[in-house]
């Protein structure tokens, strides 16, 4: 699948529809607004050069003179989505490498986010520098194609650790893993980092049950102080509860990944109340029902061979070649996590989308965030959280106060569904049309791509 960046920029160059007219009223849908404000039953909005202007009920939004309008009635808008950490660049949807990681590619798993509905995307610790900032940089520019805001951050892990075994060969050939095994060391790489423009570092603070060498306490105590110092983000994965009491105690912003195996404490729970850290769930990862059976929503924005691929790998975990059963091992995870989730939930964790798209077949870039919001809801957040969680929470944390909301002022980047996701969150899958700054992304011309056996 693989197509150069100059010629995604002539053949999907066309990919948003003509320039918008100077303001459009969107009028009759049910607005969600993404933050904690109801809905709004029969709305309207004004968009005008990217940006919302007015937002509330239609009897209270004025049209401007001469504005373009767009009739919604019986659907329902909400702000697009924002997606704290996924791996961009080294999935080929069937294979993975570091010959893949081109900025072409990199465009590519970003016009398929958007193309489900997300507006923005964070590539976590794996991603190389250099090649990341030109990319961010195109994207301001306009000389890419339509897609997701890309954001990235670099990681930190001892030599031999950090991502798992799908990308650590291709990561270690491209030395993209910050390589730390003194706190000194730790804190000068975060401070050249700092001096680059870097507003989040990653670091992973896991042995992988023993296969994997670990960051001592001290180094990564010394990442985690020295990147508050240069007032950076910090976002931590870990995946023992031992290991998780020891990063939310320091003070991580972010946790990435959830307990699953054993249950949480009382120790912990109080830590979490105290430290309230954004959570980075990644339960999606584990899940195999979306990719198992025949799914349109799935399938679309593949070529059929590859979604045939991806069913009869033996790659995917945790479960047997070909979607077979669960295995017991899956099974006591699912369990534990119904019990460890609501009690996160209720002492405080912020839940923020996340995927880890990019490392296991058919997780795939767009379609696995809305797994994500599903399972959320499964384990017992409602719908209405899961919304905010990931659009208005998600887009703070990254500090893109320009997304998440409706709201005047904000860029007009949103999802028309055909059905409420308050009723079911499912519905998050009933895209009509997803706009990006005003602007309608033609989702047909990028099926057809997207689609097209290579």
């Amino acid at each position: 699948m693989r197509i150069t960046l100059a010629s995604l920029a002539v053949t999907l160059g066309v990919a948003l529809s003509a320039q918008a007219p100077p303001a459009t009223l969107f009028e009759g849908a049910r607005l969600i607004p993404g933050d904690e404000r109801p809905p709004i039953e029969d709305g309207a909005f004004v968009v005008q050069d990217g940006r919302i202007t007015a937002v509330g009920p239609r009897n209270t939004v004025t049209a401007p003179a001469g504005a373009t309008r767009v009739d919604l009635t019986g659907r329902t808008v909400m702000p697009a989505l924002v997606n704290v950490h996924v791996h961009i660049g080294y999935e080929g949807y069937s294979t993975w490498r570091a010959s893949n990681h081109t900025p072409a590619n990199v465009v590519d798993h970003l016009q398929r986010s958007a193309y489900y509905g997300t507006a923005a995307t964070t590539s976590v610790g794996t991603s190389p520098l250099e090649q990341m900032l030109q990319v961010q940089a195109s994207q301001r520019a306009g000389k890419t194609p339509p897609a997701a805001r890309l954001l990235f951050m670099p990681g930190f892990a001892p030599p031999n650790g950090g991502p798992d075994a799908v990308l650590r060969v291709a990561t270690n050939e491209l030395k993209v893993v910050n390589e730390v095994t003194t706190a000194a060391a730790a804190r000068a790489a975060v401070q050249r980092l700092a001096d680059r423009g870097v507003r989040h570092v990653k670091a992973w603070f896991d042995d992988r049950r023993g296969s994997y060498p670990k960051l001592s306490t001290d180094t990564y105590l010394a990442i985690v102080d020295e990147a508050h110092r240069r007032g950076l983000t910090m976002h931590t994965h870990a995946i023992e509860l031992a290991d998780q009491k020891i990063v939310v105690k320091a003070g991580t912003d972010v946790l990435v990944h959830m307990v699953q195996r054993e249950p949480l404490d009382d120790e912990y729970l109080a830590l979490v109340r105290e430290k309230r850290p954004y959570w980075a769930t990644v339960i999606g990862l584990g899940d195999p029902t979306e990719v198992c059976r025949p799914d349109p929503f799935f399938e679309q924005a593949l070529p059929p061979s590859v979604v045939t691929t991806i069913r009869a790998t033996v790659e995917r975990r945790p479960l047997a070649p070909s979607c077979g059963p669960p295995s017991a091992t899956a099974a006591d995870r699912e369990r534990q996590m119904a019990i460890n989730f609501p009690q996160m939930l209720k002492a405080g964790a912020r839940v923020v989308l996340a995927t880890d798209t990019g490392i296991q077949p058919g997780h795939t870039f767009g379609s696995g965030e809305h797994v994500e919001m599903a399972r959320w809801v499964q384990l017992g957040m409602s719908p209405a959280e899961a919304i905010v969680a990931a659009t208005s929470r998600p887009a703070t944390l990254m500090g893109q106060t320009d997304l998440g909301t409706l709201a005047a002022g904000k860029r007009a980047s949103f999802l028309v569904l055909d059905a409420n996701p308050l009723d079911d969150i499912r519905n998050t899958r009933r895209i009509a049309d997803v706009y990006l700054d005003g602007r309608k992304l033609d989702r047909a011309a990028l099926r057809a791509q997207f689609s097209r056996e290579r």
